[in-house]
């Protein structure tokens, strides 16, 4: 497997988490950190997680110290995450924000509840891309784990392939798209398309994305509170 490297700086380095692919060594196979280092020669850091069924831009660190720094945005909340889901199914709503608490269920999985005592937060909105395709742009602000898969189940919109709270498909059809954060005082804004699945591949999704990508769709707030 060859890594798609999408960003490259003195203190880190943006990667193309491809789906499939664990976090860390599983069974006999490499995890995404240990392939990172083998294929481009150097020790890296890991400051944040997708799951395995998610693709998208993920970050590692080339340091310690830069880990600690980014590690801390992240825990902090000041580096905006962006993703792209599909769902077949029609949501309660077509946008808003998804606030409760979670807690584990059976076999691994996780539900949201109604209390607020340490809530996962999620906002997002939603746009038809065929008839039977939905869109969902989602920005969690807090990072639970299945956070977006529960809270789109919540809302009557189960991810797409999502074999754990949804149907099956060719892929869980979840993309971390874009990051966007400032580091040392300096601006980054880092996407990637998704390469892989049929619905993602589809000409009807690709035209909405590039949509998206110029400005176009997007709730006035979401403009005007970049955060």
């Amino acid at each position: 497997m060859t890594l798609q490297r999408l960003f490259d700086h003195p203190d880190f380095m943006a990667i193309y988490k491809p789906i499939g692919v664990g976090m860390h060594s599983e069974s006999g196979e490499l995890g995404l950190q240990l392939l990172a280092e083998q294929q481009f020669g150097l020790k890296l850091w890991m400051v944040h997680r997708l799951d395995k069924v998610t693709s998208g831009v993920l970050l590692f660190a080339k340091h310690a110290e830069a880990a600690a720094q980014l590690s801390n945005l992240f825990s902090e909340q000041s580096i905006q995450k962006t993703y792209l889901a599909l769902s077949q199914s029609k949501p309660k709503r077509k946008q808003g924000r998804i606030k409760g608490d979670m807690a584990a269920a059976r076999n691994g999985s996780y539900k949201l509840l109604k209390t607020q005592s340490n809530p996962a937060i999620t906002d997002f909105f939603s746009l038809s891309i065929e008839p039977g395709l939905r869109l969902f742009v989602c920005r969690p602000k807090t990072g639970k784990t299945h956070q977006i898969r529960v809270a789109l189940k919540s809302e009557g919109a189960a991810i797409l392939g999502d074999q754990r709270y949804g149907q099956p498909s060719d892929r869980t059809y979840l993309h971390a798209w874009r990051i966007a954060f400032q580091y040392q005082k300096e601006a980054f804004q880092i996407e990637a398309a998704p390469l892989e699945g049929e619905w993602f591949n589809k000409n009807t999704f690709i035209d909405k994305l590039k949509q998206l990508e110029n400005g176009n769709y997007w709730p006035e707030h979401w403009l005007k509170n970049q955060n």
